[in-house]
């Protein structure tokens, strides 16, 4: 009874989350600012409350802060980046299906083939096998994105912005919308491979600041969830690497 009681806290709690983030995606603007705002901060206070529990020193508690301030702070920045006038949705929304298809294909691989894992210290469940069904699940979700792009269902710029001005994220030329089926799998492999590994990489990391702070959960704030961090650990991880690319690359 407790376990079937768990589930349904569970699928309650999963279903309010998607429903609140579907909203403030949907909306745009300051409510999609406002929700963005508030998830950083609720990861941002685990953060600090896991380094608090794990690191005696205020000094080496300073340096954990200022760190999560810069992590987490990157993380969002992007979000901001990628939701904003001069985008549709499909950057976004290519980038959170990306990442899902990482969970999902890694879940279900996983549990089938099993295997050897990764690195059983610190997060006994992942397993090399779910890791190669995450990399085919991102895989999956880009190639059918650009596929979908380049037969014009899908446009990363809204009417009235001219397309080659932020085509690419401004790299130019644009390779994406000409290259052929085999080509774009290839690029799409390799754009799925690097998302899957920051995506168990985040998780990994979380996992090791909760076992250092001696902690199950990052947080109690979702019921049945944990905490925020908890449910944003990989897709942080990947929007930290790719405002680092962009920022470095500009």
């Amino acid at each position: 009874m407790a376990k079937m009681s768990d589930l349904g806290t569970r699928t309650v709690s999963a279903i309010v989350m998607v429903a609140v983030a579907g909203a403030a995606l949907w909306l745009g603007g300051p409510v999609w600012i406002a929700f963005v705002c508030a998830v950083s901060v609720g990861v941002l206070y685990e953060w600090i409350r896991l380094a608090r529990r794990a690191t005696p020193g205020p000094g080496g508690r300073a340096a954990w802060n200022f760190a999560g301030m810069f992590y987490v702070g990157v993380g969002a920045a992007m979000l901001l980046f990628l939701h904003n006038d001069a985008f549709t949705a499909a950057p976004i929304l290519t980038l959170l299906a990306t990442v899902v298809a990482v969970d999902i294909g890694a879940y279900f691989t996983g549990r089938s083939l099993r295997g050897p894992k990764i690195a059983p210290s610190i997060s006994p469940s992942k397993t090399w096998s779910g890791l190669a069904g995450g990399v085919f699940g991102a895989t999956l979700a880009l190639f059918t994105a650009a596929r979908l792009w380049q037969e014009g269902v899908i446009r990363l710029t809204p009417d009235g912005i001219a397309a080659d001005a932020v085509s690419c994220f401004g790299t130019q030329p644009c390779r994406y919308a000409t290259a052929s089926p085999i080509a774009l799998f290839a690029t799409c492999l390799m754009t799925g491979a690097l998302v899957a590994v920051c995506a168990q990489v985040g998780d990994f990391f979380e996992s090791w600041m909760k076992r250092r702070a001696g902690v199950k959960d990052s947080g109690n704030l979702i019921p049945g969830h944990g905490g925020f961090f908890d449910r944003v650990d990989g897709l942080l991880a990947v929007l930290f690497v790719l405002g680092l690319m962009i920022l470095f690359k500009s």
